[in-house]
């Protein structure tokens, strides 16, 4: 290699400094911002070790996560794995905030920083900051300051009422966090400083002042008359706004025997709960997009002669493991791989829109052959998520190169069927349930809130709306039960209505199990 070509590189060993990194940073974000035209929020990247990053996994990848006793025993489990050689770390976290907080391992070599700053700082940045379900569901310019507010009151809460009281209220929250999320309407945003600070002083005051006169009311009277009783229901969801899909909501605005710092640390869950959710929804897109962006931007700087061509191949070598898709019948297959995925289907729409075929035109009439790659996918980025991106964007020729098929699982046949594979007659079949796939409102159980008498015996009735005949594993569901009863304190039961037929499948009850 000449001086002059040595002299353009950004950085010529493995190892590196703050002045490295910062000079790749520069380089990275001209490409981001000048050619790719992503829009990110302010970066901030954090050098940590492997123990941090461990102790990072741990905790949900959270800073200023509160305390538990399940993130120091995952912690144990991840140190086991990872000490024994048995599972790697990542080589980066990426927290959705503003500033957006990038989180890059010690013992990373220069060019694998430089590969890492361009996939979270820029790829999952412009993600988070864009995309329409972290736009509608998180606050990324609060959700620091909330982290901090929580992990203060919960350390609070243990020294006050003891850790053990603590850890039992934390113990069900988190037993409930899948049922505690509003799934169609917007929650309100997390409160301000000043809203906090109030909070704060309402709380205070409510334990000073607190009264047991609800537990005190004595049981309606007895009423046989049908229009009668089918009117107090009636009114009585009104009133409560039932029925209630956010589980945990409804326990800590409604249980009567929850005291108010139990009520918070309800909350402190809940929206912890609410952060996570569009991230279960995007993981094909968001990995997609931070992988296709590393991507494009390493090359780009290859060409342009700031990498040498051994760092690319370390880069690439990564990349390559990351992208790994397993066949069907190998046996490290996990299913889909989403960065495989989510970065083909965002290759393959930079193929059509630059060189399409007969068949992607006939496909895709509205973006083949303009040229429009980029535009393209900034438009998909913000408004799509997985099941909406896969049904529109997933095109006969990447069915056909992931060798995708369609198998029907009949329960009452011992057998499987393959109802449609990757030609003429398959591929909207196969692209449709594959997208379905990616619902998660079909493939977590649906379970609301549907009556409770609070003036009565104050039984809580929950429902599970069965879809395709699927029902809950009974010991997962009877101690997740007992935990609801913990939260509400009187008998909880549980009835299993088939969607299509309404008939009952099946009813439990917190007064058959036992302890």
């Amino acid at each position: 290699m000449s001086k002059g070509a040595a002299s353009n590189l950004l950085f010529q060993s493995s190892d590196w400094n703050f002045e490295t990194l910062a000079r790749t940073y520069d380089a990275i974000e001209e490409i981001a911002l000048e050619d790719l035209g992503l829009d990110v929020y302010p970066n901030q990247l954090e050098i940590i070790s492997s123990e941090q990053m461990l102790d990072a996994y741990s905790s949900v990848g959270m800073p200023l996560m509160y305390q538990h006793w399940s993130f120091g025993k995952r912690f144990v489990f991840e140190d086991h794995l990872y000490r024994r050689g048995r599972r790697g770390l990542a080589y980066e976290l990426v927290i959705n905030s503003n500033p957006c907080i990038t989180y890059l391992m010690e013992e990373n070599t220069m060019a694998m920083q430089a590969l890492v700053t361009a996939h979270a700082a820029f790829g999952h940045n412009h993600f988070f900051k864009n995309n329409y379900l972290f736009r509608q569901w998180t606050d990324a310019s609060a959700i620091l300051s909330y982290m901090d507010f929580a992990k203060k009151y919960i350390s609070k809460c243990e020294e006050r009422h003891g850790t053990p009281a603590v850890e039992a209220i934390l113990d069900s929250a988190h037993a409930l966090m899948e049922q505690g999320v509003f799934r169609y309407r917007r929650p309100p945003r997390l409160s301000t400083e000043k809203e906090q600070e109030r909070m704060r002083e309402r709380l205070e005051y409510e334990e000073q002042t607190f009264s047991d006169l609800w537990r005190t009311l004595p049981p309606a009277g007895e009423n046989n008359d049908p229009t009668q009783l089918e009117r107090e229901l009636s009114e009585r969801k009104k009133s409560l706004n039932l029925p209630e899909e956010n589980l945990l909501y409804f326990l800590e605005k409604t249980s009567l025997i929850l005291e108010p710092w139990q009520r918070e640390i309800l909350r402190i869950v809940r929206v912890i709960a609410q952060y996570f959710y569009p991230q279960r929804q995007t993981k094909v897109m968001n990995e997609g997009c931070a992988t296709f962006v590393h991507y494009t931007i390493m090359n780009n700087l290859f060409d342009q002669g700031k990498i040498s061509e051994g760092a690319m191949l370390e880069i690439l070598q990564s990349h390559t493991n990351v992208v790994f898709q397993p066949g069907f019948d190998d046996p490290r297959f996990p299913g889909i791989n989403p960065y495989a995925l989510g970065f083909a289907m965002m290759q393959d729409i930079e193929r059509i829109c630059v060189a399409p075929t007969a068949e992607d035109r006939d496909w895709f009439p509205e973006i083949a052959g303009t040229g429009l790659w980029r535009e393209t996918l900034l438009d998909a980025w913000a408004n799509h998520r997985d099941e909406s991106f896969i049904l529109q964007f997933l095109s006969p020729s990447l069915i056909r190169k992931f060798r995708l098929f369609l198998l029907t699982d009949e329960a009452d046949d011992n057998f499987c069927e393959v109802a449609s594979i990757h030609n003429e007659r398959g591929y909207e079949t196969i692209r449709g349930a594959l997208a379905r796939s990616y619902d998660i409102g079909s493939s977590q159980p649906d379970i609301q809130v549907m009556d409770v008498d609070l003036l009565g015996d104050r039984h809580l009735r929950l429902q599970h709306n069965v879809k395709n005949g699927v029902l809950l594993e009974e010991n997962s569901r009877d101690a997740t039960l007992r935990h609801v009863r913990r939260l509400w304190g009187y008998e909880v039961s549980l009835a299993g209505v088939d969607m299509e037929s309404g008939e009952t499948l099946y009813e439990c009850s917190t007064e058959e199990l036992s302890d």
